[in-house]
């Protein structure tokens, strides 16, 4: 029996293995841009999320406590630039999130008394070390101002070092 020659298939050969070829590039690329496009949804989703409570936190406290004018209603978290590489805005968020539940027990607190408040703040909260996603992050507290029912605190947050501690 007679084998025929593969020298008359190499351009068949050749073009099904770059056609082939070209497939693979092709969904590995296609695959790349779904997962990029998803995970910047999946982030700011999160990120809305966050926001959604924080809001009907404050419009829980700001029903409650709307008659009375010398209380604290509303409890605002900045985040200040540390001078080091910035921080990742979902970590961020996450962070003044379980700082606000912290500060949960100043909201409807007298504005006149907080002297003492920010007192026990500072004491409670300043050098707090809050882990997120496996990572610890030290706050420091910069800046606490009370103006017209909302208590407004300024932080700078630092990642801890793995070796440190």
């Amino acid at each position: 029996m007679r084998v025929p020659p593969f020298e008359r298939f190499r351009p068949f050969y050749q073009a099904t293995s770059i056609f082939l070829l070209g497939m693979i590039v092709g969904s590995v690329f296609y695959n790349s841009l779904y997962h990029a496009s998803y995970n910047k949804l999946w982030h700011t989703n999160h990120e809305q999320q966050v926001e959604i409570q924080q809001l009907k936190d404050d419009i829980t406290s700001l029903k409650k406590y709307s008659t009375q004018t010398t209380v604290i209603r509303e409890i605002k978290i900045r985040a200040e630039d540390n001078g080091k590489a910035p921080l990742d805005a979902l970590i961020e968020r996450e962070i003044i999130k379980l700082m606000g539940e912290d500060l949960a027990p100043l909201r409807g607190r007298n504005v006149f008394d907080i002297d003492t408040d920010s007192r026990l703040t500072r004491s409670l909260l300043d050098d707090k070390i809050y882990t997120v996603r496996e990572k610890d992050y030290r706050i420091r507290i910069r800046t606490m101002l009370v103006m017209e029912g909302v208590l407004q605190i300024w932080i700078t947050i630092s990642q801890m070092d793995a070796n440190a501690g």
